[in-house]
């Protein structure tokens, strides 16, 4: 099990660097790992990259921590799934710096990276669909690692103030959502309802969205927050005596969905009613899977079997030519950020190289020499002799990411095919064992 939990850097990034990257704590500078910069001048690399943007937002970095569970992993284990986090959170567009801090009695990665990409210089946007997707990745990484993950409940996505508040009775939210349900059934139409919450010491809001607010509540609680029931039409539609819109039936798709073992399903030993709806529903399932077989023109089992697998090997296929593609893309775009770099700044060094005075140049200059040295050095990691065009990689940049479009376009609908195929095949599979469980009850009973 991996915790995250995330802060911005606004003044304090050079601090943060330097703590982060403590021998002391990363077994020597062992677990400190970095990319697109170097971790010795990460805070230098970043400003450079801000430097250059428009948008640059008003934090210098932000920092993510990522705790595991005590004795549930090693530290190089730790380090490879920070950093794979770091990758997949990132996308190869954002300088980083990654450690391992092994000096507490639990393991845990700290990531610092750029508020701004280097890649298209847009500064990252964090609120809590950015959170929520990195502590998705985390848990997915973890599950993929053989460690326990965290289980989303009900309460998924809500803060942990209002939960805690909601536990002891006292959220705004849930407050309101009660005087609403109350109040709906002796409400003559929406105005009334709304008369009826503002006796009750609420001070309602009008504009696009009705809101209302509590005494002692600081802000206004739009009502189509509270849920799919609560938005004015919602409300509107209860109040005249139509259904709830949660409640409303679901269009039927053309999905097939995998048939239930009624007989290990412990919600349809409990519930006869679920039991009744599992035998409709695997009903319906096997006649969508048998007209599934009739109209791809399969006719036999090791067909299936052999359409299945094909489907499989082909959407793997696909997805690794994506992440070579990807590659290709991170490479190439750190290689135009270090050529960028070194070209803009050369004339410095040139300059420096031939100053008679270079200790008094470098006081002037020292942040540039720096960059130049840094960037010098990993195009020399690269192989680089000779730089490329600025605007051969640009032209190759663009290539790459059409390509990339275009496979994951392929990918996706072979993914969606190859799980269509799986599941009629489980189907199929469920469906032919039904004979061998009644035999064997047969056989059983005698």
């Amino acid at each position: 099990m991996a915790v995250t939990k995330t802060h911005p850097i606004k003044s304090t990034l050079k601090k943060a660097l330097d703590y982060i990257c403590n021998p002391a704590k990363t077994d020597g500078k062992l677990l400190v790992s970095s990319f697109g910069c170097s971790a010795e001048t990460a805070d230098i690399e970043f400003a450079w990259t801000r430097r250059h943007s428009i948008d640059k937002g008003i934090n210098l970095g932000r920092h993510l921590i990522q705790a595991f569970e005590p004795g549930e992993t090693t530290p190089e284990q730790a380090h490879e799934i920070g950093m794979q986090l770091a990758k997949e959170v990132l996308g190869g567009k954002y300088e980083f710096v990654l450690t391992t801090h092994i000096d507490k009695g639990h393991i845990h990665n700290h990531l610092i990276f750029n508020s701004v990409s280097f890649a298209d210089y847009k500064h990252y946007h964090s609120n809590k669909r950015s959170y929520h997707y990195i502590r998705r990745i985390s848990d997915r990484l973890c599950k993929e690692n053989g460690l326990s993950v965290i289980i989303p409940g009900q309460d998924k996505g809500k803060h942990y103030a209002e939960r805690a508040a909601e536990k002891e009775g006292a959220s705004y939210k849930a407050k309101l959502k009660t005087a609403i349900d109350r109040l709906i059934p002796i409400s003559s139409d929406f105005e009334d309802l709304l008369r009826r919450v503002q006796s009750e010491g609420y001070e309602i809001k009008r504009g696009k969205y009705i809101s209302c607010r509590a005494s002692g509540q600081e802000r206004f609680t739009r009502m189509k927050t509270l849920g799919a029931d609560y938005t004015e039409e919602a409300v509107a539609a209860r109040i005249a005596g139509r259904s709830r819109p949660s409640r409303q039936p679901k269009k039927d798709d053309k999905r097939i969905n995998l048939l239930i073992d009624i007989q290990t399903n412990i919600k349809a030993q409990e519930s006869v009613g679920f039991a009744h709806w599992a035998k409709i529903n695997n009903l319906k399932q096997a006649a969508k899977t048998m007209n599934f077989l009739a109209e791809h023109g399969i006719s036999s089992y090791t067909e299936l079997e052999e359409r299945t697998e094909s489907a499989a090997i082909k959407t793997d296929k696909l997805l690794a030519s994506v992440k070579v593609t990807e590659s290709c893309m991170v490479d190439l775009a750190v290689l135009m950020k270090h050529a960028a770099t070194y070209r803009e700044l050369k004339p410095v060094y040139d300059a420096y190289r031939k100053s008679s005075d270079k200790e008094k140049f470098l006081r002037g200059h020292e942040s540039d020499i720096i960059l130049f040295e840094a960037s010098a050095r990993a195009l020399k990691e690269m192989k680089i002799d000779k730089l490329p065009s600025a605007e051969k990689m640009t032209a190759e940049h663009e290539a790459l990411v059409t390509d990339k479009e275009k496979l994951y376009a392929e990918y996706k609908a072979a993914r969606q095919e190859a799980r269509e195929y799986s599941t009629i095949k489980q189907n199929v599979d469920s469906l032919l064992s039904v004979p061998k469980e009644q035999e064997r009850e047969k056989y059983t009973e005698r």
